[in-house]
């Protein structure tokens, strides 16, 4: 359980950097990180950091498939963990 915690520390600071590079990104007309690759990083546990840097930096909040999908994923996230928690 502990590596899982530093694990899900890790890719969260990581998702939150992740969607202050790409704001950064699009202000100056430079590539973009793939919407693909940011719900990856969502996926893999990373969806409550992807979820603060939108609120945070104003990136992709009036993109439908990120304002509905991102909570989605964080919702189906806490509900594996709880369940994992409450079964043990």
């Amino acid at each position: 359980m502990k590596y899982f915690l530093y694990y899900f520390l890790a890719i969260n600071l990581y998702g939150i950097f992740i969607m202050y590079s790409d704001k950064k990104k699009s202000q100056k007309g430079q590539w973009r990180t793939p919407e693909n690759t940011l719900f990856t990083i969502a996926i893999l546990y990373g969806a409550l950091g992807i979820f603060l840097g939108m609120h945070l930096f104003r990136h992709k909040t009036k993109h439908n498939k990120f304002v509905i999908g991102i909570p989605a994923i964080l919702i189906i996230q806490i509900y594996i963990f709880f369940k994992y928690i409450y079964t043990r």
